[in-house]
């Protein structure tokens, strides 16, 4: 046996350019499976460190009639459906929010939430120190559960953690208990969640008579009673909403209806699209990379028939022979599968450096890890794929007539009918892989292209923007709010390098509360009927600082404050669809769930203010002296580098509040940037994905090809001894190199159309079956696939029929 593997070693050393091309196909396939597959793995299958995550369940609010799916739950439906229902064993809500946490270094912004007290128990998550939450301690108690992290970074690990007080918006918390880090993909990672408090249904800025209304603010989570299946669940809520609202007839979502989704489907199913097509994406690179060495192994030994019937005429055993080829096939899988493992290694640490933007990535993520039965499997599929088609041929040939064998040196060959037409699929079969990849990543480029090149709304260069919270113990009430904002705004512009300056409610591109709204005049829908829209808090400058033209009328002033006539601007969107030509300015709405009466003022151009591939049919902004919460945006419109006007504004705030602390300071092109993130990440993986099985495709028609040729140089010198003229020769060979790439096209071409269907959500104005994009693809593969018949044709022209003749 190490005989025979010697001997086979020495056989691929003596084709160093076959073996060098199968490595590279087989080590690309390998390594990019086991990149990906790795990824997907550590993402989606490693699973939420909960307790059964698969049994906990997301409840959601829907209001149709207002256009609002998938939403946060109300107070009063919480609490209704909480003591109602009997399907769940555990029943909890979360208020996510920050915090400014002072008394330990400088004031910093944290990210958690309010919870019930039942929340982590629901979860299943167990504190490493302390204790979980008690229930008489939702309403009156000021207790904290801080996070592995915050307890061994900002408070050094302190032992007597349990019972320390820290100071939480300006009010002393005492800690009751150390949770073990959570998940990003769950608590978010821009920053990362560290501490939470009791308290759900306070929500800063909102009144308790606002809050029951009926807005939605709760992340609620549930777990079935054992026994208990999600159809079953689901088929047990329109009993929960028809008594929600029967008993509540006058709340904003008294006519809306719960869904659920658990855990794992909802923080992975905005992914699941994206990575079920770069899933298929680098199978088939797999496969094609398979196929292409498969290719190669049939024609390399199917013009070694010869060999096999000289050695059974000499007295060898058919499973020699059959041992010897497969240790040859064998070979090189082994060593493509190292290869592979080495380039798999290599990709792996880039996965979070390419992703970070677009994934929810735990801090200091260093990459899913090299997953040892995804590398296992991927370099066993191309071992299976050497002992195949090393075993195919040889066996076949092992059984063929002796005499047929014996003769075939003289006459050149490529194998028997049966081997060429095997190979002609297998190169068909590559052509159609890489048509449907290639259309696909084509059309992405071609989505992204069109998404980048969207018209936002807004100038995003040069703006830093920064997030505050203000303590609601020193800031209770609107008036207070509008002092600080009066006080910064104040403070910022005498800045030196910073050009205007605003504050808002919020940014575009990162949402904005919805307020019901509805014309005054004719037939008023009623409250739980009202269409809702974005609507934004913002000061005077603010359309300056983010250079947004006013279309019509005028800007917020000065003179808009709280005690005088409420008014709004909106959007273009907006004033078409309730005015239609009619000039808006000087009309009033009503707005909130408090029927709020406001005149309009003014129309600005639409603003992407939700997703970049989202724009609204209306939008209001509204003076935030009349309007405001204690979560606020800063905006600065400077040449200076981001991390200098952190600095200047963090120094201007300490002036007036040293207790304030700014979070996410960033420019606003890292914003958009992140917006396009998942766009851009999908439009670069498959472009390489695509990159590669064309270079695969290529390599592989031009490697058949090319060995055909050689092998077929006898017969090629006797046709041209015969009279066969040059053009004869590149005829023929083009002839059987392009007939399998034109059947693999028209199936690619098929392929490509069923997968349109398959990604056109992931699509920005660009048709899934754009006929541009899908004759370029066809043409750069066909162009591609001539190419690499005709350098192995032109050579085989340009034979010497006199040398030809004697090769064999």
């Amino acid at each position: 046996m190490m005989t025979d593997l010697r001997f086979a070693f020495r056989q691929l050393l003596k084709s160093p350019g076959f073996t060098l091309l199968a490595l590279i196909t087989l080590a690309l396939g390998v390594g990019l499976n086991t990149a990906i597959f790795s990824l997907i793995n550590d993402l989606f299958l490693r699973g939420l460190p909960f307790s059964e995550p698969e049994r906990v369940v997301h409840m959601f609010g829907n209001r149709k009639d207002s256009n609002l799916v998938e939403i946060a739950v109300s107070a009063p439906r919480f609490t209704h459906y909480r003591d109602g229902q009997t399907i769940f064993s555990g029943f909890a809500a979360e208020n996510g929010t920050g915090f400014t946490l002072t008394g330990v270094g400088d004031p910093v912004q944290l990210n958690g939430g309010r919870v019930t007290p039942n929340y982590f128990d629901v979860l299943g998550v167990r504190p490493i120190r302390g204790r979980n939450f008690l229930p008489n301690e939702e309403e009156g108690a000021d207790v904290a559960l801080v996070t592995e992290n915050f307890w061994r970074k900002r408070l050094g690990g302190d032992a007597n953690v349990i019972g320390r007080s820290i100071a939480l918006d300006g009010v002393a918390h005492t800690i009751v208990g150390v949770l073990p880090n959570q998940p990003a993909a769950w608590f978010g990672a821009n920053p990362v969640a560290e501490v939470w408090t009791t308290k759900p249904f306070v929500l800063p800025g909102f009144s308790h008579e606002r809050i029951m209304r009926g807005t939605g603010f709760l992340r609620v989570i549930a777990r079935p009673k054992p026994g208990m299946t999600l159809e079953q669940v689901r088929a047990a809520l329109p009993s929960l909403d028809q008594s929600y609202a029967a008993q509540y007839p006058d709340k904003i979502d008294s006519h809306g209806f719960t869904s659920i989704k658990n855990l794992p489907e909802d923080v992975s199913g905005n992914l699941r699209p994206a990575f079920a097509t770069l899933l298929a994406a680098v199978s088939f690179v797999l496969l094609i990379a398979c196929s292409n060495v498969a290719n190669l192994l049939l024609v390399r030994f199917s013009g070694r028939r010869r060999e096999i019937a000289l050695r059974i005429a000499l007295g060898a055993s058919r499973a020699s022979v059959l041992r010897l080829f497969v240790f040859e096939s064998l070979l090189v899988s082994v060593f493509a599968g190292i290869v592979g493992a080495i380039l798999a290694w290599q990709l792996v640490p880039l996965v979070p450096k390419i992703t970070a933007n677009f994934l929810p990535l735990e801090p200091n993520y260093n990459g899913p890890g090299l997953s040892i039965p995804v590398l296992g499997f991927t370099i066993a599929l191309s071992i299976l794929t050497g002992l195949v088609m090393g075993l195919f041929p040889a066996w076949q040939s092992s059984h063929a007539d002796l005499i047929d064998g014996l003769k075939e040196g003289g006459r050149g060959t490529s194998g028997s009918v049966r081997q060429q037409r095997f190979r002609k699929i297998l190169v068909g079969a590559q052509v159609a892989l890489s048509v449907t990849l290639l259309a696909g990543a084509a059309l992405l480029i071609t989505s992204f292209i069109r998404l980048s090149q969207q018209n936002i709304g807004f100038r995003s260069q040069n703006l830093w923007v920064g997030f505050i919270t203000l303590p609601q113990t020193h800031y209770p009430d609107q008036a207070s709010r509008q002092r600080f904002a009066e006080q910064t705004l104040n403070a910022l512009r005498t800045v030196s390098g910073f050009e205007t300056v605003s504050i808002s409610g919020d940014i575009p591109l990162d949402g904005g509360s919805r307020v019901l709204y509805t014309r005054p005049e004719g037939d008023v829908p009623p409250i739980d009927k009202r269409p809702a829209a974005p609507a934004h808090e913002i000061t005077p400058g603010y359309f300056r600082t983010w250079g947004i033209s006013i279309l019509s009328g005028r800007d917020i002033d000065e003179h808009d404050i709280a005690g005088r006539q409420n008014v709004i601007l909106i959007s273009q969107a907006g004033a078409r669809k309730l005015f239609g030509n009619e000039n808006p300015i000087g009309h009033t709405l009503l707005i909130t769930g408090g029927a709020l009466p406001a005149e309009i003022v003014g129309v600005v151009p639409d603003v992407r203010s939700q997703r970049l591939n989202e724009a609204n049919d209306m939008e209001f902004y509204r003076p935030f002296a009349q309007e405001n919460f204690p979560f606020l945006y800063i905006a600065v419109r400077s040449n200076l580098r981001a991390e200098s006007v952190t600095k200047l504004v963090q120094s201007a705030l300490n002036g007036i509040d040293p207790a304030i602390a700014i979070a996410q300071p960033q420019a606003m092109d890292a914003v958009v940037t992140q917006a396009l993130g998942q766009a851009r990440l999908m439009m670069i993986l498959l472009g390489i994905f695509a990159g590669v099985a064309l270079l695969l495709a290529t390599i592989g028609i031009y490697g058949a090809v090319a060995y055909t040729v050689e092998q077929r140089t006898g017969e090629i010198g006797v046709r041209m001894a015969l009279g066969a003229q040059t053009m004869d020769i590149l005829r023929l060979v083009v002839n059987q190199g392009m007939r399998p790439v034109a059947f693999g096209l028209i199936a690619g071409l098929t392929a490509a159309l069923a997968l349109g269907r398959l990604i056109a959500s992931q699509l920005y104005q660009t048709s899934a079956h754009n006929p541009l994009v899908l004759a370029a693809t066809l043409s750069v593969l066909g162009v591609a696939a001539l190419l690499a018949c005709l350098f192995p044709a032109r050579r085989a022209s340009l034979l010497n029929p006199v040398e030809a003749l004697r090769v064999e």
